[in-house]
């Protein structure tokens, strides 16, 4: 075998390790449907607002990609997302609006350490995103349907993650005064902080204890459910209400997965849409535009190889490289057993390429892509806290002639 031939050769395998061959491109999300699968099937059969049972579907998450399930509501409809691993597998959850914003997360409030959510939702399209929490291939069940489908899993003391249908004990619930003032407490002290709106508001709720994993439930005047989260940001939980909520006084139930004696940090201020875009880049959820809105570095057309040094902390630092033929990317973060990098690749459409964390069974990251002339972008972040150096080192492949 020439050496050409086992470098081609070499690159295919890559390419197929790295990625799922989709069935179905749907540029919904805000292009994270790309490549997603229908819940029912098709466009049709996947309204869960007239189904007559929950759609589910077999999730095969490879190389540290999501799968995406797609679904439409024609009307405002409850409903429950779930995700269930085969195995040892601990699947995770986003849930996206048509425009690619992210709603909710959750992880493990299905018990056993399947994922589950339930909220209202308004007439529109929607994409599931399934993940691994590890970053390595995972089979899941995902489903989809209403509250009065069967549940896919068991759920978590439903009455402490605020299952809709259920009623809220706001009777004792303590004021935590203006808009955007922040309280703490443990769950054990305070379980239950109320806060009142002037006028119509759209607000974002956090509760902050990576230790504790709080899970923040909210509620209205009639101690009826309407929202609640788990893990947004890391444990840590948040909620965007993003349309305005009706003035009035609301519940916030919060509780800890994990030990219900830490101190965990509450927060309700009105809704910024530029500072939550402005998160949302941070985190890697989607591709900043190259405007000079977040700062990046441009690394220019790549020949054959670029390695740059990344002082990376827990928000993502960005790079755009341009490639001027059908290649092969190769794209690393090393962090030598001292740092856990993580690593996302999108073009210039803002369609995510490739994601991975923990390749090969160490803490490294390595995304395989076969691109199209044009101009990428690549994020690359740590987890845990602090500053730390992280290696990025990309190769380009050309085929063999």
């Amino acid at each position: 075998m020439t050496q050409k031939t086992l470098l081609k050769t070499t690159a295919i395998s890559l390419v197929l390790l790295g990625f799922a061959s989709p069935t179905l491109a749907q540029a919904i999300c805000g292009g994270a449907g790309t490549g997603g699968q229908w819940i029912g099937g098709d466009e049709a059969g996947s309204d869960i607002s007239t189904v007559d049972n929950y759609r589910e579907q077999m999730a095969l998450v490879l190389g540290g990609n999501d799968y995406v399930a797609l679904f439409n509501l024609s009307e405002g409809t409850d409903v429950r997302l779930e995700a269930a691993g085969r195995g040892s597998a601990d699947p995770m959850i986003d849930l996206l609006g048509a425009d690619g914003s992210l709603i909710l997360s959750d992880d493990d409030s299905g018990g056993d350490a399947a994922s589950r959510a339930e909220t209202y939702l308004e007439p529109g399209s929607y994409c599931m995103a399934t993940r691994s929490y590890d970053g390595g291939p995972m089979t899941a069940f995902v489903r989809i349907g209403r509250q009065e489908h069967e549940p896919l899993t068991a759920g978590i003391d439903t009455m402490a993650v605020g299952d809709p249908g259920t009623s809220a004990n706001c009777d004792d619930a303590v004021p935590m005064g203006a808009l955007g003032t922040s309280v703490t407490a443990s769950a054990t002290e305070t379980p239950y902080w109320s806060f009142t709106l002037d006028e119509p508001t759209p607000v974002t709720i956090t509760a902050v204890n990576e230790s504790a994993d709080p899970v923040v439930t909210l509620y209205d005047a009639s101690n009826r459910y309407i929202a609640e989260n788990d893990d947004y940001d890391g444990l840590n939980s948040r909620l965007d209400m993003t349309d305005p909520m009706a003035a009035g006084t609301y519940c916030l139930n919060i509780t800890a997965l994990s030990d219900d004696t830490l101190p965990i940090t509450v927060n309700v201020s009105a809704y910024d849409a530029q500072a939550a875009l402005l998160e949302v880049y941070a985190r890697g959820e989607a591709a900043p535009p190259l405007d000079g809105t977040v700062p990046y570095t441009d690394l220019g057309l790549i020949s054959t190889r670029i390695r740059q040094d990344v002082s990376a902390s827990t928000d993502v630092t960005w790079f755009s490289v341009d490639v001027d033929s059908g290649s092969l990317l190769m794209i690393e973060a090393i962090g030598n057993g001292n740092v856990d990098p993580w690593l996302v690749i999108y073009d210039d459409l803002g369609r995510e390429i490739g994601q991975n964390d923990d390749y090969g069974g160490a803490l490294d990251s390595l995304v395989a892509a076969r691109v199209q002339p044009g101009t990428y972008v690549i994020g690359v972040r740590q987890y845990g806290r602090g500053q730390g150096l992280i290696r990025l080192l990309i190769e380009r492949y050309v085929p063999a002639q």
